[in-house]
């Protein structure tokens, strides 16, 4: 409409009867347009604050009630059998969190009490398996000694001493599991002479590796001092001595050098080695290849080794060349400091 800003909104038509004069009003629609766009501007602005406002109070609502679960979280990654009796924290509310957290902490207990009754059953049939075994071993290590014995005799005493060495071997390993706690053994530290620790492994597999003809060699020199524990240290190499005559060929090798402020104690035989696929997991407890099954073996021997090397803040492991050894690195003596 001339003179008129914007849309204009006209209603024209006759005024009473037919043929009279037709009337016709206008109005701009400048004035409504612009109160429609100032509703719509402010139920945007209104309406995503208003999303916003109620997204942040139910998060903050959320969080505070999920609190509980997370203080639950936490407490149960750090739960172990190295601090045994640790609990579930219980939150204040008496809901259904706080009866899922006592459920929880119900069944923690029962799982304590049976792995506690389990480890002292193992101890025990461990420890009472020792004596046994080593007195059946030295009777038939004896009567062997003695002579006048027919070929096939022979033979059959020679694989009950092999048997017998393995269930002396399986019983302190077992006898180590049970005592440990979540891996870490206790230890007692003392300066130990590498050479006669090897020398007495050698004399101690001598019998068995003479009637295998695998003859045991020692390979270090006789200055090399560690700080071990001579139990443990004795049990890991036996572990490893043990192995390379059940599962390795010719002559074994027991050696150690100096290496990185420690020694590496290795032993070492002139066999194929570990099976494709089983060294990357020769560690792990039960960890067996397809032929050691057949030969016997519990699978525990490499994961004990591992144990002791961990309780002296070592390390255990393979090595190919020359021949395929298991190293057992241990720290050296400190320097006194001055």
């Amino acid at each position: 409409m001339p003179g008129v800003e914007g849309t204009t909104r006209v209603l024209a038509g006759p005024q009473g009867r037919p043929g009279a004069p037709i009337f016709a009003v206008g109005e701009s629609l400048d004035d409504r347009d612009e109160a429609l766009g100032s509703v719509t501007t402010s139920f945007a602005v209104v309406g995503a604050s208003a999303v916003l406002l109620a997204s942040l109070l139910g998060y903050l609502l959320a969080s505070i009630g999920l609190r509980p679960i997370e203080a639950m979280r936490r407490r149960a990654g750090g739960i172990s059998l190295d601090h045994p009796g640790e609990r579930l924290p219980l939150p204040r509310a008496r809901d259904e969190v706080h009866r899922l957290a006592e459920t929880l902490n119900e069944m923690l207990e029962r799982l304590e009490r049976s792995f506690e009754r389990e480890r002292r059953f193992v101890a025990d049939a461990s420890h009472e398996l020792r004596t046994p075994v080593a007195v059946i071993k030295t009777e038939i290590e004896g009567t062997l000694r003695a002579g006048d014995l027919s070929p096939d005799v022979r033979e059959a005493l020679v694989a009950v001493v092999d048997e017998c060495d393995h269930l002396a071997q399986l019983a302190e390993d077992l006898l180590v599991i049970a005592r440990a706690a979540d891996g870490k053994l206790p230890v007692r530290l003392e300066e130990i002479q590498v050479r006669p620790a090897l020398e007495s492994v050698r004399e101690r597999f001598g019998d068995r590796a003479q009637e295998h003809r695998r003859p045991v060699l020692v390979a270090t020199p006789g200055d090399l001092v560690v700080m071990a524990d001579p139990l443990r240290l004795r049990q890991a190499l036996g572990n490893l001595t043990d192995n390379a005559l059940r599962h390795g060929a010719g002559a074994i090798t027991l050696s150690a050098r100096p290496e990185d402020s420690g020694v590496a104690i290795g032993v070492a035989d002139e066999g194929p080695g570990f099976e494709e696929g089983v060294a990357g997991r020769a560690f792990e407890r039960f960890a067996r290849g397809d032929a050691a099954r057949t030969r016997g073996g519990s699978g525990l021997g490499m994961a004990i080794v591992q144990a002791v090397a961990d309780a002296h803040g070592g390390h255990a492991e393979i090595r190919s060349a020359p021949n395929t050894s298991v190293v057992l690195w241990l720290p050296g003596v400190p320097e006194p400091s001055r």
